[in-house]
């Protein structure tokens, strides 16, 4: 069968932006990834374990082309020694393992983080196209394509709405929960093609370049989390990781995530200083009317005009949702909306919940504390606990907290 990663381009934006602050501010970084699936599957995921090994050699024996690296030396925040850094990259298979525990497939990436932490979105939709590939693939293309239409005609009876003072944008966020790369490619450039006024972009940085497309994204939890381990202490963590960021991209970029530790504990530590510094904010857990409530807030008590600064949604989008949320915030401030399964997987079979999340880096646990229950991942519930205590998070344990 032909692989099923076409390109190491293939992968979310933000992979490269946070791999180029993590190589440059803590390049002897120790980290551990692993592979969660958080609903059932239709069939056990430990079927799969040969072909995703076989699918993980592919993966290691590529690398960027010149192509490839002379786009990403376009983006003005690639730095030239990151770019050449890419140039002589491989992904080294004995760093990434896949076992079987019953029916459950377990895939872990450990080492060097500037080594392993690239697998993530390879893994995720290299498990999912596998997985998808046993369904009818007609009937699941035509029924996408049926509602993809669909979704076209939203946005053309949206367009006849009264408009509000910033424009409604949203961009493409699907490529690790994708029903196949064939069917992501069709999908964005339908969108690209028939509503260029509304879609604006997408993650995945190989279609980007392929479509002319702006590749969009900041920093994932990762990024975030990997400064829990990073010798300041822990309540300044995310104050280490955003004045990092901001010295790394001297104001490109700047649209923080929110949710590692909640949303009013980061408030806390989003002064004046990185509220002037970055453009906005990224919802990513929780009830996001009130997250944006809390987030204008936030801006007037700072007395910052909110209509300069954006806030991105991002959290199991479809466009009814955008469209209510863009109708509520969009007279007040700039918004965004990044939908990922609900445009790259929505072909009538029920999408696989999976990630794979950084559980360990320097050999100490990291965790998020989600807003939405059933997100938070640790494997170490005394500093899970410590960290509540830390923050004043007011969850308690949570089912799939720990794994």
């Amino acid at each position: 069968m032909t692989p099923i990663v076409r390109s190491l381009l293939e992968t979310d934006l933000y992979k490269f932006t946070m791999w180029q602050a993590l190589l440059h501010g803590h390049p002897s970084a120790q980290a551990e990834y692993a592979f969660v699936c958080r609903n059932e599957p239709a069939y056990p995921l430990s079927e799969l374990k040969a072909d995703v090994e076989r699918e993980l050699d592919h993966l290691c024996s590529l690398a960027f082309s010149l192509d490839e690296i002379g786009y990403l030396r376009s983006l003005r925040f690639i730095k030239s020694d990151f770019a050449d850094f890419l140039t002589v990259f491989r992904f080294q298979r004995r760093f990434v393992s896949v076992e079987t525990e019953g029916e459950t497939l377990r895939i872990r990436a450990v080492g060097p983080q500037v080594h392993v932490m690239g697998f993530e979105i390879y893994v995720l939709y290299i498990v999912n196209e596998l997985y998808f590939r046993r369904f009818d693939q007609a009937s699941a293309l035509a029924e996408g394509r049926k509602r993809l239409a669909a979704k076209l005609d939203l946005l053309r009876a949206f367009s006849e709405e009264p408009s509000s003072r910033h424009p409604f944008e949203f961009f493409d966020f699907g490529v690790r929960r994708r029903f196949s790369g064939a069917w992501h490619e069709e999908v964005v450039a339908t969108l690209a093609r028939e509503v260029p006024q509304y879609f604006k972009g997408t993650s995945n940085v190989y279609l980007a370049m392929k479509y002319k497309l702006v590749p969009i994204g900041t920093m994932a939890h990762e990024y975030l989390q990997s400064f829990q381990s990073f010798g300041v202490r822990l309540r300044d963590f995310q104050k280490a990781a955003l004045e990092e960021w901001v010295q790394e991209y001297r104001g490109d970029l700047g649209t923080a995530l929110t949710d590692v530790v909640g949303m009013d504990a980061f408030l806390a530590d989003f002064d004046l200083y990185f509220a002037k510094l970055f453009d906005g904010l990224r919802h990513d857990s929780g009830d996001p009317v009130i997250w944006g409530e809390k987030a204008l807030a936030h801006y007037a008590k700072l007395r910052l005009d909110a209509h300069t600064r954006r806030l991105v949604f991002s959290d199991g989008l479809d466009l009814p949702t955008a469209f209510s949320l863009y109708r509520h915030f969009a007279d007040r401030t700039m918004t965004g909306f990044g939908i990922g399964t609900n445009l790259s997987n929505d072909v009538g079979v029920k999408p696989l919940n999976i990630v794979m999340k950084l559980m360990s880096c320097n050999g100490q646990p990291v965790a998020k504390l989600s807003d939405s229950p059933g997100k938070t991942l640790c494997k170490d519930e005394t500093f899970l606990a410590y960290l509540r205590q830390v923050f004043h998070h007011e969850s308690g344990r949570e089912e799939g907290a720990s794994c």
